[in-house]
């Protein structure tokens, strides 16, 4: 029973039809999710400012433990909770801190919304193992499955590709998830600055402009929400203010976020004026956002080129050709 079931299922699995009917009903799926999530999701912007809370209270008992002032300003912020665990002791008896050693890997993290020491063990432990898993399910399907009628050798040689492609996985999963959230802060950003200009200009304090700023724009952006929380929190309890607008442009990794921490810092230093500095910036961060529109609405028409020949020509040639042909094989 066991061989009947298993040659169904390899079956099923070479058989061109079922792949494409399996891949409809996954998209049809990811369609309906896509759809429903925002009427059916919980608000995550409650649980975002829970954690960024947590946070400041850790950064609160940090500070009334008087953590060592050249380490508060040489890092700039606080390490977060230890990673326990499986992943943890498989990081530490093999050592995978040293062997995969890299030094933006925090700094990268950071980009992704992922704090603290418990994502950086997650993130070793899981370059170790995305290449065996990638290489022994590859490995299963080309001997087990199908193997497309290909030699031995090149079955086994496009086993280790794919492994290697896993090693590489975690990284290029990092990097989508950094972009995905940079975007949805660079959408906000410059509404946020309008506001917090405004604020400036009413006579807040900068501590006081980022928590209205945070909690009015996370209907907008909840990372950008987040990310002005935390430098609420840093600027309260971090002995260099300066350091709190460096981390800002850390995490955010912006070329319009650096510029307005620059003049953040410049105004803290010199005692220049905050308004006018905003004033500028805000001006400057809704020409990128323009821009940024602009060029991908430029690059829209060569977006548009390969889906049209794949799905629109062949429709169209059945829909001008198709009575001709009929017409022509009834006479």
């Amino acid at each position: 029973m066991f061989g009947i079931g298993f040659t169904e299922i390899r079956d099923f699995l070479t058989d061109p039809g079922s792949l494409i009917a399996m891949v409809a009903a996954i998209l049809v799926f990811a369609t309906v999710v896509t759809l429903t999530s925002p009427a059916l999701g919980s608000d995550k912007l409650d649980k975002r400012i829970k954690s960024v809370n947590n946070r400041r209270e850790e950064l609160r008992r940090k500070n009334r433990a008087a953590i060592d002032a050249a380490a508060m300003a040489g890092k700039g912020t606080i390490r977060g909770a230890e990673a326990k665990g499986l992943v943890r002791k498989v990081v530490e008896a093999l050592d995978l801190q040293k062997a995969f050693e890299d030094p933006a890997l925090h700094e990268k993290l950071a980009q992704a919304g992922m704090r603290g020491q418990r994502p950086a063990m997650t993130f070793y432990f899981f370059r170790l193992l995305s290449p065996f898993i990638l290489f022994g399910v590859a490995l299963f399907y080309v001997f087990m499955i199908n193997d497309f009628g290909l030699p031995q050798i090149t079955r086994v040689c496009f086993s280790f590709g794919l492994g290697l492609l896993g090693y590489y996985a975690p990284n290029l999963y990092l990097s989508n998830l950094a972009a995905k959230r940079q975007q949805s802060i660079m959408g906000a950003f410059p509404d946020g600055l309008d506001l917090l200009l405004i604020c400036v200009e009413s006579g807040m304090s900068i501590e006081a402009a980022f928590h209205k700023v945070s909690s009015e724009v996370g209907s907008q952006s909840i990372e950008l929400a987040e990310e002005l929380s935390l430098t609420t929190a840093e600027l309260s309890y971090l002995q260099d203010r300066r350091v709190a607008y460096e981390n800002l442009a850390k995490r955010t990794n912006h070329p319009g976020v650096k510029a307005v921490c620059t003049s953040l810092i410049q105004a803290e230093r010199y005692g220049t004026p905050l308004g006018q500095a905003l004033r500028v910036m805000a001006k400057e961060n809704r020409d990128m956002r323009l821009a940024a529109a602009e060029k991908k609405a430029a690059s829209l028409p060569a977006k548009l080129t390969v889906p049209m020949i794949i799905f629109f020509l062949p429709v169209l040639f059945v829909v001008i050709l198709g009575p001709a042909i009929i017409r022509f094989q009834s006479m």
